[in-house]
């Protein structure tokens, strides 16, 4: 055996072989630059056509232009925004309701009251936006015309507020906490399931070209297996990372994520758990590979594996909408579970430091130990040429 390279050289060079053909197909990089195109644009679209003036209900007012800013002024308190727009007369009023360019129009009349103008109801937000303000300004007339300043009247019941002191009060950044969540499932599934496969994919078509055979002259087969899950586990980070950084990137400076702490964290964990959920599934895909010679059965033996993915998935989808559930609390402690299940829980808020710490270290000692029985299939199984090896058989020899 002296002809064969050392450990960690022979390593090495299959890594960068598999690293520098993945990367240099036409058909990677042009898919990857549409992608890229696609999370930046989305975002940005996103962010042009959501928010802002859109989310406010418009109002056209008729008269009495002093209801606009006490209209307004009660809209912020009630967390229901809305925008007032002057309006020349009535017909034109009416007119923009009909054409759905107004939601309302407020017509003021003799005496301090309104006529509210609808295409069919008044929703309920808009009704006590409009009926509290022209209380409002009735009274501080009312107040005026008995000699009343309504201003000092506000300034000595000023006091006389109400403090809310919720127990468990809402996440204001909850929202973007579970489109963070599901980014991360989504992205992390996608990129185990296509790596895993072109793990398994490269490890048939090197046997079914007899290519191994000719490798194994100089490399061991623990070296041909490791080398082609770290080439091609790079390509895999590589190009989620630049997923990640373009969508995080964007969210923030387009103001669609505004919490830069928990999005630069959610980012960092979702690649560092897809490190070790490839790996836990890249070894098992090479044993997968080995125990055919065709690129036609890989699916067979790859299956159980797809499936275990898929499983994951749904688990993680079930769990986003209560990440601090029990189901997602207990298996997230379990391999390979932890890889997707981990990052949901991180971006939710809910994973408390020893979780992370333990359940990386539980999938550390997991991924080591089943790679060790993954490779002793590959070992066995990558020169037998014909026969499909089942899992069964695979496990017993």
């Amino acid at each position: 055996m002296s002809n064969q390279l050392s450990g960690g050289r022979a390593i090495g060079l299959v890594a960068r072989r598999e690293f520098m053909t993945q990367i240099s197909k036409k058909s990677f990089v042009i898919s990857n630059v549409i992608i890229l195109v696609a999370i930046v644009g989305g975002i940005i679209a996103f962010s042009l056509f959501s928010g802002g003036d859109e989310d406010k209900s418009k109002i056209g007012l008729v008269g009495n232009q002093s209801l606009s800013a006490t209209m307004v002024s009660i809209g912020d308190t009630l967390g229901n925004p809305v925008t007032v727009t002057e309006v020349s007369d009535d017909g034109t009023a009416r007119n923009q309701v009909k054409d759905g360019d107004l939601d309302v129009a407020v017509i003021a009349g003799s005496g301090g009251g309104v006529t509210v103008v609808t295409k069919k109801e008044v929703p309920t937000n808009l009704r006590a936006i409009i009926e509290s303000s022209v209380a409002q300004q009735a009274q501080s007339n009312a107040l005026s015309a008995a000699g009343i300043d309504p201003a000092q009247l506000a300034e000595a019941t000023s006091t006389a507020v109400v403090t809310i002191d919720a127990i468990d009060p809402p996440d204001p950044e909850q929202g973007q906490r579970i489109a963070m969540s599901i980014a991360a499932v989504v992205l992390l599934y996608m990129q185990i399931l296509l790596f895993g496969t072109y793990v398994a994919m490269g490890v048939v078509e090197e046997k079914s070209s007899r290519v191994v055979e000719l490798l194994l002259s100089t490399l061991r087969p623990l070296q041909l297996l490791w080398g082609k899950v770290l080439g091609i586990g790079a390509v895999g980070l590589m190009q989620m990372a630049a997923y990640a950084v373009a969508g995080v990137a964007t969210g923030l400076a387009t103001g669609v994520l505004t919490v830069t702490g928990t999005a630069i964290g959610v980012l960092f964990g979702t690649l560092g758990w897809f490190i070790l959920g490839f790996l836990f599934f890249a070894v098992l895909y090479a044993a997968a590979g080995s125990m055919v010679s065709r690129q036609e059965d890989v699916n067979a033996t790859a299956m159980p594996l797809a499936l275990l993915v898929m499983a994951m998935v749904s688990v993680a989808f079930v769990s986003v909408s209560n990440p601090e559930g029990t189901l997602s609390n207990v298996l997230s402690w379990i391999p390979p579970f932890s890889a997707i299940l981990m990052p949901l829980r991180i971006s939710a808020g809910v994973a408390s430091p020893f979780q992370i710490v333990g359940t990386i270290l539980l999938m550390l000692v997991v991924t080591a130990a089943l790679s060790m029985i993954a490779a002793k299939i590959y070992q066995r199984s990558i020169l037998r040429i014909g026969k499909v090896v089942s899992w069964k058989e695979a496990f017993g020899r």
